[in-house]
């Protein structure tokens, strides 16, 4: 993508991946700006602050935008602290909560990714007065294009810490304008390059980034919310009791605290109605078929790459197996495939994403 001083966004976090996504973007020649969205808003009470981890929201927000300001200024650019708090709440936080209050495992990072970083944040920076004409995070990842309107989210050449699986409901129109300066490097080649221009403190930083500063999800949930009520086995056996169903996910093992059961179990499913965590062996968690709803389709839906074998991914962390598309209905936005071979927890909540190669041709939200 040619810069002829086209001016870009970078979302700044205080980290060096986007630190030195700013710094190359600069020396390409484009116009840079940074951007930080301001997340925390000081609802949760009981939320401590860790000193020296990072989080998207928590109370030491206020480091992270001080770190962010001193990339700006040791690269001489403007930098813009924009409050997204509203929208997060509402889109990331409320969401959350209602996910595992339903039974299900959500995902706030791909959630914050499609509604916030690259969606909110980029209106409420223009509602500023700033204007821009690509933005860029310090993601890695990579965007290749067919023709103009057509972007597809490839994996990052350093497969270690390829985040697609992260950014795949974005939509080709936000893609259209998304620059991942990163997404041909290698991380170890990131942080030397920090070294090299003297910023050692960023290439020497510790990096844990959660969703939450503190770690623990749980202190977004009210009392009312763990409700004790029974662990069963599938044919309705009372094993124990649970304390509360937002503690559990599904294919859990751990944290369960039951003995005296003939193997380990894990959690099969949750029954929101009656308050209860299903539990089995792990013969009965694997799975060959999974739906998928809310479809983010990168392809026409008569494209020759959704005819053949797909690498999909069912939740972050999984290596990819190989599955055909057996149902496709774009009009109703849903879409199942069958695995090759049998896959562990499908959890309703988590995200389904196909890949031809090392491109994204679909993502949805998995039902079942």
């Amino acid at each position: 993508m040619e810069s002829s001083k086209k001016r870009v966004a970078v979302g700044l976090s205080g980290g060096v991946d986007s630190a030195l996504s700013a710094y190359l973007l600069k020396k390409q020649g484009y116009e840079v700006i940074g951007v930080t969205m301001a997340t925390w808003d000081g609802s949760i009470k009981n939320m401590p602050h860790v000193e020296g981890r990072e989080g998207c929201f928590g109370p030491g927000e206020d480091e992270n935008i001080a770190q962010a300001k001193t990339v700006a200024e040791r690269l001489g650019i403007p930098h813009y602290t924009v409050s997204v708090t509203e929208e997060y709440k509402r889109q990331v936080l409320d969401y959350f909560r209602a996910e595992y209050r339903a039974g299900r495992t959500p995902n706030p990072c791909v959630r914050c990714n499609q509604n916030i970083k690259f969606g909110a944040l980029h209106s409420a920076t223009r509602r500023m007065g700033v204007e821009f004409d690509y933005f860029a995070t310090g993601h890695y990842a990579r965007i290749e294009f067919k023709n103009p309107k057509e972007p597809f989210l490839y994996a990052a050449l350093d497969d270690s810490k390829d985040q697609t699986y992260f950014l795949s409901r974005l939509t080709a129109e936000q893609l259209s304008t998304v620059i991942f300066p990163l997404g041909g490097m290698k991380k170890t080649d990131v942080k030397a390059l920090a070294a090299e221009i003297g910023w050692v403190d960023f290439a020497t930083k510790k990096e844990s980034q959660d969703f939450l500063e503190c770690g623990d999800y749980t202190v977004l949930f009210d009392e009312s919310d763990n409700k004790p009520g029974d662990f069963v086995d599938m044919n309705g056996k009372v094993l124990g009791q649970h304390k509360g169903i937002i503690h559990y996910t599904i294919g859990q093992r751990k944290g369960l605290n039951i003995g005296g059961l003939p193997e380990p179990y894990f959690v099969v499913s949750i029954d929101v109605k009656k308050n209860q965590v299903i539990l089995g062996p792990r013969s009965v968690m694997n799975c060959v078929d999974v739906n998928a709803e809310e479809l983010n389709l990168m392809v026409d839906e008569d494209s020759p790459l959704l005819q053949q074998p797909l690498t999909a991914h069912i939740r972050l962390g999984h290596k990819g197996s190989l599955a055909r598309i057996t149902s496709l209905d774009v009009n109703a936005g849903t879409i199942s495939v069958h695995f090759d071979e049998p896959q562990f927890a499908s959890a309703p909540g988590q995200i389904l994403v196909l890949y031809a190669g090392q491109g994204i041709v679909a993502s949805g939200i998995i039902t079942k």
